[in-house]
């Protein structure tokens, strides 16, 4: 009850910000920005457009990776119109294939530019048992899977980065804390219900896909760390907003359920101020493998912080369905 009251009222943790506070607050005294090249997924609408528009307003050369081109190159319009100095870069991407991932990165390779942040917010909640062109469940390998090789791939890049400017480099996962309403063995769950369409719950894929953000974060923090990298990785929840995430939701039953919790949603400036805190506060130097919500430091489910799970979940991901499996996507 105490934390519910907190939240509504926007009570500042230990950071100074809470839930009320905005992505442009957040990054008000910021000066490490005009130097910094972001890679942000999902930055054509919702939490990353507004994360895209803070970032450009504080100087940061942008790299909008877009399924939808036309989509991207309208919300690079809008920054321009506010902040006509921005330097905005569009990219085809779809996180969905990891054939696509290799060519953006492949594409961003072939421009030179230093990585300094790359955020890696894009979201996907499938509505329909959908499987991807790699044979693996949509919301997986929208959320998890196609992140985890963009990151995989983009990591010599952000290591030499820092490295030569001396400016630490950050990986930002935006995870939710719907992670926590998932129990039981991961890798098993992700196999049925990409295998069997009757085992197949929306929410539930999107809780496992969420968790295995922050398992991401928690192992990667450890292999940097070991590498003696001069790059964090943390993971953030951004709180509940309505975006672009619930398209697949619409009707009579979402609109009342929003209504009703109206008092409980975020802006979209709010919902991305935790994002934004986590990527730019200079007071966040060094901390890595941590999960932050409303702008400060939280703790994940129990699973989420069991470090025997989070190898298992990275060493035996299930294999992908027989070629003869059909990888179809209800319309």
């Amino acid at each position: 009850m105490i934390e519910m009251i907190k939240y509504l009222i926007g009570y500042a943790g230990a950071s100074g910000y809470g839930s009320k506070s905005t992505a442009e607050q957040v990054t008000d005294n910021c000066d490490r920005l005009c130097s910094c090249t972001a890679i942000i997924t999902g930055a054509t609408s919702g939490i990353g457009a507004e994360t895209a528009r803070v970032l450009a307003k504080g100087g940061a050369r942008l790299i909008m990776p877009a399924r939808n081109l036309k989509a991207a190159e309208e919300n690079k319009a809008r920054i321009l119109s506010e902040f006509p100095d921005s330097e905005i870069i569009v990219i085809t991407l779809d996180l969905s294939s990891l054939h696509s991932v290799r060519s953006f990165v492949s594409d961003f390779e072939a421009l030179n530019l230093p990585l300094n942040l790359l955020i890696n917010n894009a979201g996907k909640f499938s509505q329909n048992h959908c499987i991807s062109e790699d044979g693996m469940e949509m919301t997986f390998a929208t959320n998890y899977l196609g992140h985890f090789l963009l990151t995989e791939l983009l990591m010599k890049n952000m290591i030499e980065t820092a490295n030569i400017t001396g400016i630490q480099g950050r990986i930002v996962n935006v995870s939710s804390g719907i992670h926590t309403w998932f129990s039981g063995d991961l890798i098993r769950s992700l196999g049925r219900i990409t295998r069997d369409k009757s085992q197949y719950d929306a929410t539930r894929a999107y809780a496992i896909s969420k968790l295995a953000n922050v398992l991401h974060t928690k192992e990667l923090a450890r292999r940097l760390k070991q590498m003696e990298a001069n790059v964090t990785v943390n993971c953030v929840h951004p709180g509940i907003v309505r975006t672009e995430l619930t398209r697949d939701h619409k009707g009579f039953v979402t609109d009342l359920v929003f209504f009703l919790a109206s008092k409980l949603l975020k802006t979209i400036p709010q919902a991305a101020a935790t994002t934004c805190y986590v990527a730019t506060d200079p007071r966040l130097r060094n901390v890595s493998g941590k999960y932050f919500v409303d702008c400060n430091e939280a703790s994940p489910s129990k699973l989420a912080c069991d470090p025997e799970e989070v190898r298992h979940h990275h060493n035996h991901l299930p294999p992908p369905p027989p070629p003869s499996s059909p990888i179809i996507c209800p319309q």
